[in-house]
């Protein structure tokens, strides 16, 4: 069976939908707020802050995304951990785009109408229709906002996800009936191209948190690339010491084999 990941708006009822596959699968369900705390207790660092960043509107003047995908790499790491066994429910805006580079992901979109969402609000919130309306368009705007600037992408946009389940057309069991059917077939087992991807992105993002945390490197510009436990890094470094101690870090991250530089020393990457 398939790692699932369900994306949903406010109040669209993928919530209920993944608590329903995972209970049906008998697989782990987790949301954002439970990758939080995962990422906190592994690589302590406080959960506030991480919220902060994920959470946050980025501001019209804030042009480098650079941080903030930096310390998103720590609940990254933590949902990769949570996927390892290819047995997992995740449920939030952004799963599918957090393991975006793993082979085998059932990536699900559930959409409802706005009549459905407002009366869901309502329900939820008991308030009335006026603020549930504003609730709506607020947390819609700021998602919207958000994976633009972290990841230069529409998250409506269809072709990211392999299903898309309209609750106005398609009953709560009869959407987990179809995804759990999708997620059986071949095409989402896990198998030796989700294990080589995994292990790949898991390396990549344990690199990059030892680097957010580590305060030589948090100036430097870089990209990172694994294939089979070797790690290239590239991009921009202050200085050779930099270099090395950029290679240094990820050379002691668990996983690695190697590391190799394709860093050149130059401008300072402005957090």
């Amino acid at each position: 069976m398939a790692v699932i990941t369900i994306s949903r708006g406010t109040f669209s009822g993928g919530k209920a939908i993944a608590e329903a596959v995972a209970a049906r699968l008998g697989y782990p369900c987790v949301s954002r707020e439970t990758m939080l705390q995962d990422a906190s207790n592994d690589f302590g660092v406080a959960e506030e802050h991480l919220d902060h960043i994920v959470s946050e509107r980025p501001k019209p003047w804030q042009q480098n995304r650079d941080r903030r995908a930096a310390f998103m790499n720590f609940i990254r790491a933590a949902l990769l951990k949570r996927s390892k066994d290819g047995q997992l429910v995740y449920h939030g805006h952004a799963g599918h785009l957090l393991l975006s580079g793993v082979a085998n992901i059932l990536r699900v979109r559930v959409i409802a109408s706005k009549a459905y969402r407002i009366d869901a609000a309502m329900k939820d919130f008991n308030i009335d229709r006026r603020a549930a309306i504003a609730q709506i368009e607020k947390d819609d705007a700021h998602t919207t906002k958000w994976t633009r600037f972290l990841y230069d992408v529409e998250w409506d946009d269809p072709f990211l996800y392999d299903m898309v389940l309209n609750l106005e057309h398609v009953s709560i069991p009869s959407a987990v009936s179809a995804i759990i059917q999708m997620a059986q077939t071949d095409d989402f087992k896990p198998n030796d191209a989700f294990r080589t991807s995994f292990e790949n992105q898991m390396i990549s993002s344990m690199v990059w948190c030892s680097l957010a945390k580590a305060e030589l490197a948090t100036a430097a510009d870089v990209a990172i690339e694994v294939e089979r436990g070797v790690v290239t890094i590239s991009g921009t470094a202050q200085s050779e010491a930099q270099v090395d101690t950029i290679l240094e870090i990820a050379r002691q991250t668990p996983g690695v084999k190697d590391a190799i530089s394709n860093m050149r020393v130059g401008a300072k990457w402005y957090w």
